[in-house]
């Protein structure tokens, strides 16, 4: 079991919901209201902050869709690859 569907499983029903909306304003590419933003050092990587979960991205390239990379609390190795 990868580590995303590790973390979701402990999420509680109202954290679940927040991210699965974050996670199909991704896939959608409908990012105007979320608070997203490049990480520093990396040619295409995102994160998206709600509350206190982060969500790392692979942004898009060319047509292809987003790939997410991680689902996490922020937390100090929150970012690190």
């Amino acid at each position: 079991m990868d580590n995303i569907c590790k973390f979701l499983q402990k999420l509680s029903q109202k954290e679940l919901k927040i991210v699965d909306e974050v996670m199909s304003k991704i896939q959608a590419g409908d990012l105007g209201d979320l608070d997203n933003k490049k990480l520093k050092g990396f040619a295409n990587i995102f994160r998206v902050r709600k509350g206190n979960i982060r969500i790392r991205y692979q942004g898009r390239v060319g047509s292809s869709p987003p790939i997410i990379l991680d689902v996490q609390y922020r937390s100090e190795k929150t970012y690190r690859l």
